[in-house]
């Protein structure tokens, strides 16, 4: 029987009920640097809306076994597709490595070390965006993130150019 709160049976399907967008959701099951209660918000949010999303328990490990399953979801020719992981540049030197590069567009990569659930909730259309931050200003969102340099040990952000970004 399939318990949609575990990454490894939980519903797979190529369609999202949701905009029809594809959705992969990485349960980054052998690192610890995704954060349990972001990884836990954001899975329980999928398991209980309804949308179709396929769950793979560590993205790495599929990259790192070249799964053809990586090609399907990197062809633009099936539909766009929102990838539920880490930081951008690596979700796409992990395709890339696996012989399966994501296209430029129709791509949207959800940054779950970088970005509340809420955020990333926001954005797939399951959950409201959060509140402005009590000094009045945005919350960071995925798109915001999906070009930003790691956070310093410090917590902060080095400015970065469109020159320095590199892609796979």
């Amino acid at each position: 029987m399939s318990d949609p709160t575990n990454p490894t049976t939980a519903p797979a399907d190529a369609a999202g009920a949701s905009g029809g967008n594809r959705l992969l959701y990485c349960h980054c099951a052998y690192s610890r640097v995704v954060p349990q209660d972001v990884k836990g918000e954001v899975l329980k949010a999928l398991a209980e809306s309804g949308r179709a999303f396929d769950a793979v328990p560590d993205l790495c490990e599929l990259a790192a076994r070249c799964d053809p399953s990586l090609k399907k979801l990197a062809d633009p020719g099936q539909g766009d597709v929102d990838i539920v992981a880490c930081y951008p540049r690596a979700v796409r030197w992990l395709f890339h490595a696996a012989e399966s590069p994501l296209a430029e567009d129709g791509v949207r990569i959800h940054n779950m070390r970088a970005d509340s659930a809420a955020s990333i909730l926001g954005d797939l259309g399951l959950a409201p965006h959060p509140e402005p931050q009590e000094d009045g200003s945005e919350p960071e969102t995925a798109t915001d993130s999906a070009t930003a340099a790691p956070p310093t040990a410090e917590g902060n952000r080095p400015a970065t150019t469109a020159s320095e970004e590199v892609s796979p």
